[in-house]
């Protein structure tokens, strides 16, 4: 028997980086009822507040999906972990917090393949307005650090110039970050828009609950079905449905829904009731490795780690002041070139962080017993095409995940030149003094076979999966149109990470958070 949970103008399924801020939105003016829908728990876990706490909620159930994908052919068949937020927030709420736009080539990129309104001056004023009062928090790190600095000036010293902000006119160079932190905490979505909104009468926020499909009646979405506490329940849509659940929970709803290829759903016993035979596919990612180094002073994070006094010396502060180090996630400075001539934007980011690892367990990382740093390159403009499918009509199971890392020649000669810069960058004067010995891949790695041999064993996913709902004019290639509407199905979008045709240049917490933004001021103009 399944129980009415009422009517709404508008149902989001998904509360994390899009599906939160797309609630509020909507639900700004008062005029629309509208029901949000989140698997996850409040986001009421002291860790995922704490910005150094995202080493605890890295591997912790409660309010991570943590999925894994297919083995990766290329990569010795090993498979690649991919935390993902189920609380309030998603991934917003677990993630590193980096904020970075990508390159204004990304946008018109989108644009030139048919995504009219997706070019850079179309969507720059979105990211202006979710960096605005009423939207997130963007911050320089709270606590600087000697090595940061060291690396800072290493990396300029081996010929990259210094940018000021990765945001504004130069994304190419080495500079600081910025973060979704604020006041020693992080930033969430959900404390960005959602918070605000809670006290809305016409905004109704439903936890613990899973959808199993969208409902749909001649043509057109009509509500969704899920699970909470053992109870079924169908909500009624009155304007549309739309489907905020990330690069892999989106196409997998789409599909138990009965809207993908149709052959593959009709092998799984589900109903097809729209062919569109691109859902699920174009998963795109970034891929990176990370080269580890011990460090001649104490002074990263694993010390600290390592050390109780620390440990608690450290947390009393942050609790009396939210100062210190666990106010910020130890993500210093960065990067952005490219690997070859000729590019039209960066394809190689590159990361410092002030620890080591000395390996990851069930329970999360493990730092090395001694101090330690590292130097991390991320391909951030591969060639590698995956997709995310069910293979059961089970909507509890989680979806099968394909990623195909390092199969093209590009994919590899890009990261055997982050490789190569990475230790260019380690032998300058500035950094010469803090690096007491390689400690990943070692110095015995020194060959492009080497290389490529430690990157099939060491490199993994950089937990930015998107594109597998894609955004295009025409069904055959894509998911949804410009206005990100499913095509051939009223009143139902998709409004996340997997509408991005290609993956952006850069951290894609950001271009998320401005997709969301977009579409809700396009939901908002249809219905006016």
């Amino acid at each position: 028997m399944i129980e009415d949970a009422g009517e709404y103008d508008f149902i989001v399924v998904g509360a994390g980086s899009a599906g939160c801020v797309v609630a509020a939105r909507l639900s700004e003016s008062g005029r629309h009822k509208v029901l949000l829908v989140e698997a996850g728990p409040e986001d009421k876990h002291f860790w995922i507040h704490v910005p150094l706490g995202y080493a605890n909620v890295f591997a912790d159930p409660r309010i991570n999906w943590m999925f894994e994908s297919e083995p990766e052919p290329a990569l010795y068949n090993r498979t690649m972990y991919q935390p993902r937020g189920k609380v309030l927030g998603g991934t917003s709420s677990i993630n590193g917090m980096i904020y970075i736009r990508g390159n204004r080539e990304d946008y018109n990129g989108w644009r030139a393949s048919g995504c009219d309104g997706w070019g850079w001056d179309d969507v720059l004023p979105y990211f202006k307005k979710a960096e605005g009062s009423d939207g997130l928090k963007v911050a320089p790190n709270p606590v600087k650090h000697e090595l940061a600095e060291a690396v800072l000036r290493a990396a300029q010293h081996a010929g990259l110039p210094y940018t000021p902000d990765f945001n504004g006119d130069q994304q190419e160079g080495v500079g600081y970050y910025r973060f979704n932190i604020f006041k020693g905490r992080r930033w969430s979505t959900a404390k960005a828009y959602l918070e605000p909104a809670r006290t809305r009468k016409n905004l109704r926020i439903v936890t613990g609950a899973h959808v199993s499909r969208v409902s749909a009646h001649e043509g057109r979405a009509t509500g969704v079905v899920y699970d909470k506490d053992g109870v079924t329940f169908e909500a009624k849509a009155k304007a549309e449905v739309i489907v905020s659940s990330g690069a892999f929970g989106s196409p997998k709803l789409l599909e138990l829904s009965g809207i993908g290829d149709a052959r593959r759903l009709s092998s799984l016993g589900i109903e097809p009731k729209l062919d569109l035979p691109s859902v699920g596919e174009n998963l795109q990612d970034h891929f990176y490795t990370q080269l580890m180094f011990r460090c001649t002073k104490p002074i990263t994070i694993n010390d600290f780690a390592n050390s109780w006094p620390q440990k608690i010396i450290e947390g009393v502060k942050y609790l009396v002041s939210r100062r210190g180090k666990l106010a910020s996630n130890h993500l210093y400075v960065g990067g952005f070139t490219r690997s070859t001539s000729g590019l039209d934007k960066p394809d190689i980011q590159f990361n410092m962080t002030a620890w080591s690892v000395a390996e990851r367990t069930a329970a999360g990382a493990k730092p090395h017993p001694f101090s330690g740093f590292s130097l991390s390159p991320v391909h951030i403009n591969p060639d590698a095409r995956g997709a995310v499918h069910i293979s059961t009509s089970d909507s509890r199971r989680p979806a099968s995940i394909r990623f195909n890392f390092l199969e093209s020649e590009y994919d590899m000669q890009a990261m055997i030149y982050g490789v190569r810069l990475m230790r260019t960058i380690a032998e300058q004067a500035e950094l010469r003094p803090y690096v007491a010995e390689e400690i990943q891949p070692g110095p015995s790695v020194k060959t492009d076979e080497e290389i490529v041999e430690f990157l099939r064993r060491k490199a993994v996913s950089n937990l930015h999966a998107v594109g597998s709902c894609r955004m295009g004019p025409d069904r055959i290639n894509s998911v949804v149109d410009p206005q990100l509407r499913v095509h051939g199905i009223e009143g139902l979008r998709v409004v996340d990470g997997s509408i991005m045709p290609r993956i952006v240049c850069g951290n894609t917490h950001a271009a998320t958070v401005m997709i969301a933004e977009k579409a809700s001021d396009m939901i908002l103009s249809a219905v006016r």
